[in-house]
């Protein structure tokens, strides 16, 4: 899979979610029905969320996007929907063309992190479980703590 359609794919699924988690939000606060919309939209949204970011990371390392085109990447997560203007941009700027620059035959990695991304890519399915679990892990703690605003 290319650096491209992994995005894109991961950017899309995102702005999908975020619809699952706004359903949930009117049909508890609107027609105050129930909260079970909330729980599900929201337990996806946040899954398919932390997701995008590793994603947006793992592209933007070995594409070599700068720095701060890699925080944008992850702060348009935090906006309803702006992952599709996002990706659109990148698109455009040919941010995501071309394969993988850390695959096997590609430039070297020049630290620790790009060779963690380079192991990534040279495993795919090795990494994507490794990657699932760790967001699942991450994902599992994140719920025992709780809602980011306590109830009042």
């Amino acid at each position: 899979m290319t650096p491209k359609k992994l995005f894109t794919v991961f950017a899309i699924a995102e702005a999908i979610t975020w619809t699952l988690l706004v359903i949930g939000l009117i049909l508890k606060y609107v027609t105050q029905t129930t909260e079970t919309g909330v729980r599900i939209g929201g337990g996806i949204h946040g899954f398919v969320f932390l997701t995008y970011c590793v994603v947006t990371v793992l592209v933007g390392t070995s594409q070599r996007w700068p720095l701060g085109r890699t925080i944008l990447g992850l702060l348009s997560a935090v906006i309803p929907y702006a992952t599709i203007p996002f990706e659109i941009d990148a698109r455009r700027r040919g941010l995501l063309d071309g394969e993988w620059q850390l695959a096997h035959g590609g430039r070297t990695p020049r630290n620790w992190f790009e060779r963690l991304c380079a192991w990534a890519i040279a495993h795919p399915l090795l990494a994507v479980v490794v990657g699932l679990l760790g967001v699942a892990l991450l994902f599992t703690v994140l719920l025992m703590l709780g809602p980011p605003i306590p109830k009042g």
